[in-house]
């Protein structure tokens, strides 16, 4: 029950369908090592098949001691690490993502940005157009779609009728200048987007300001072509932190907790001159850290060129959606 579908053209977390190429570790740095990218430096660092040879970062004393415990080398300034590296991983504002990712996309350096993958549709194209024509992989940092939960329920939940959502988280100390829609509910979106798989036709949302100048709380109602409704809040105001999710489709229920990489799936049997009954309970999942699974994900497409699981489309599509919801919140 953990497999994966993969994306029209994508591939599984990890699976690229042969045997990675005979060679040196990809050398890969990290462009910004807060909150996020500290992750992505320790991850690299020890990952098969890679090798963290810098990190790059504002504050020199914290480029430093996130590349301190692999031997590489700290830098300020992202672009001392022009033909020094193979791949990036990209962790600064999201407001500096194009520009960061584009030094790199340039010159045939392979991309994973983080989410939301940029400032705007127009520079998420941007983007794109820069990893096609430089052959470069372009991947986004959905982290969900690697979450072991979410893979599992990929092959059970396959005609959704509707889909509830709650991820709820105490206030930040980060990611204050973006609205929660673009900081948290957009793991959801992508998510739901991966296993829907039909256009939204309409969108319904709300969303208020508490702490700050920005959305802090919001609600989205999400139809879609194929019948589907997502009922999805996300809300960084809570006491409490809850990342649940919930499928319903004819049949059957599935609820994935994502913090706990739980599964539950109940179905309703029909037996022959008997009373339908319920049968079900917990589906096997195997724990792992999706952020470990996103950078061998990411590591292995370079490796073997061919597509990443959150692909730099995956990434537009989800930030596409953010936006309708963002701007049905201001005409609300």
């Amino acid at each position: 029950m953990t497999d994966q579908r993969p994306e029209a053209g994508g591939q599984r977390p990890g699976d690229g369908g042969q045997a990675p190429e005979a060679g040196p570790p990809l050398r890969v740095a990290v462009v910004g090592v807060g909150h996020l990218g500290r992750h992505h430096a320790r991850i690299l660092s020890a990952l098969p098949g890679a090798r963290l040879v810098a990190v790059a970062d504002l504050d020199a004393g914290r480029a430093a001691a996130a590349a301190a415990p692999a031997g590489a080398r700290a830098v300020t300034d992202h672009r001392d690490l022009v033909g020094e590296v193979d791949a990036v991983t990209v962790a600064v504002p999201t407001k500096a993502h194009l520009e960061v990712a584009r030094t790199f996309l340039e010159r045939g350096v392979s991309v994973l940005v983080e989410k939301p993958m940029a400032a705007s549709l127009a520079e998420a194209d941007e983007l794109i157009a820069l990893a096609a024509r430089a052959g470069a992989t372009l991947a986004v940092g959905h982290t969900e779609r690697y979450n072991p939960a979410v893979q599992a329920i990929a092959p059970v939940v396959t005609t959704p009728r509707f889909v509830e959502v709650h991820r709820l988280g105490a206030f930040p100390d980060r990611s204050l200048d973006i609205d929660v829609v673009f900081d948290l509910m957009i793991h959801d979106l992508d998510v739901i987007l991966s296993i829907v798989r039909s256009e939204v036709a309409s969108v319904e949302a709300v969303g208020v300001p508490v702490l700050t100048d920005r959305v802090d709380i919001a609600n989205a109602r999400l139809r879609f072509e194929s019948g589907c409704v997502a009922n999805v809040t996300a809300s960084r105001i809570s006491r409490d932190r809850v990342r649940k999710l919930r499928f319903f489709q004819p049949d059957m229920y599935v609820s994935v907790d994502y913090a706990e990489q739980e599964v539950e799936g109940w179905r309703l049997v029909r037996r022959e001159g008997e009373r339908p009954g319920i049968e079900g309970g917990k589906l096997p999942v195997t724990r792992q850290e999706p952020l470990l699974l996103e950078m061998a994900d990411f590591a292995a497409a370079v490796r073997e060129r061919r597509r990443p699981l959150v692909s730099g489309e995956d990434g537009r599509r989800a930030l596409a959606l953010a936006e309708r919801i963002n701007d049905a919140m201001a005409k609300g």
